[in-house]
């Protein structure tokens, strides 16, 4: 399932804090020790810079103004809402689902979350125990080792690239990576802002190469890193934590994404629509109020 990012992400910070902590009084050498074996072998074994980004001509390209809806704890069914994109789920939508989305002129988006082990999907034995960390929330949800990706032959790889193989094989256009801001959370790990940008990096590419386009989702703060990456991007409640624009964080903002030409699906759960449309149309993002679960039952656009 999906996660709320501010409210964990400030609920995770202290626990974050300690573990690094913790992890920095048992690594650091005495004042004037010589290097270890364990410091040579960090330093041996530090995150690899990304790759470079893989273009895709033949994926679909949103246009910046692109109405959408999102539903993820049911598989919608005709009649569908009078927009150009549904974002569902990955696995409980069959072939014939897409293909009827298609045929109501809609664009289909694959839900998958890449960041998190879910206990009640198919693949779930396919995940090993080493990479499974803190649960993040929700039950039978657990974070993962995203570090693992970077091995030569990555067993977390494999697996979401085979969700991908999946995602296209039913015909989806376009693929929605959740839970890829583990590095701000508690997840049991020491994962670094570096790992988590390898990660982000590798799955879109896996995406274009398989002609799918990917929208980045909230980790706000890798906007201008992993803005040649991603063709759009999604986000849950800037508006309520006052972290949607450039001028709001400093350095990073979904506006980016719109100035480059790629569209920003901006959802809001807690807030009126009075309270964030206005500032949602006028940064062109493409602002809905839904439910928390995401159930179908509440629909409210900003335009």
């Amino acid at each position: 399932m999906f996660l709320t990012p501010s409210a964990k992400r400030l609920a995770s910070a202290a626990a974050g804090l300690a573990l690094a902590a913790a992890t920095t009084a048992v690594l650091a050498p005495s004042a004037g020790a010589a290097p270890s074996a364990a410091t040579a072998t960090r330093s041996a074994s530090a995150t690899p810079a990304p790759p470079s980004p893989v273009s895709c001509s033949d994926c679909w390209q949103p246009d910046v103004q692109t109405s959408w809806n999102w539903v993820i704890s049911t598989v919608p069914t005709a009649p569908y809402r009078n927009v150009q994109m549904y974002d569902v789920d990955g696995f409980n939508n069959t072939a014939a689902n897409v293909s009827a989305l298609h045929a109501a002129g809609i664009k289909a988006v694959c839900y998958l979350s890449a960041g998190t082990y879910e206990n009640w999907r198919p693949d779930a034995s396919q995940f090993p125990s080493s990479v499974l960390g803190s649960g993040n929330g929700w039950p039978g949800e657990k974070w993962l080792d995203i570090r693992e990706i970077q091995k030569s032959n990555s067993v977390l790889r494999t697996i979401m690239d085979a969700r991908l193989d999946m995602c296209r094989q039913k015909g989806f256009d376009m693929v929605e990576l959740d839970n890829v801001d583990g590095y701000t959370n508690s997840t049991g790990f020491p994962l670094t802002a570096a790992d988590q940008l390898y990660f982000n990096a590798t799955l879109a590419n896996d995406a274009h190469s398989r002609g799918l386009s990917v929208l980045q989702k909230n980790d706000d703060e890798q906007i201008p890193q992993l803005l040649p990456y991603f063709d759009g991007a999604l986000n849950e409640q800037c508006n309520q934590y006052k972290e949607c624009t450039t001028a709001q964080n400093g350095d990073y903002g979904y506006d980016q994404y719109v100035a480059a030409g790629k569209p920003v699906f901006q959802a809001e759960y807690n807030l009126a629509t009075s309270k964030f449309c206005s500032a949602d149309n006028t940064n062109d993002f493409n602002g809905v109020r839904f439910d928390l679960d995401l159930d179908d039952k509440t629909f409210e656009p900003c335009r």
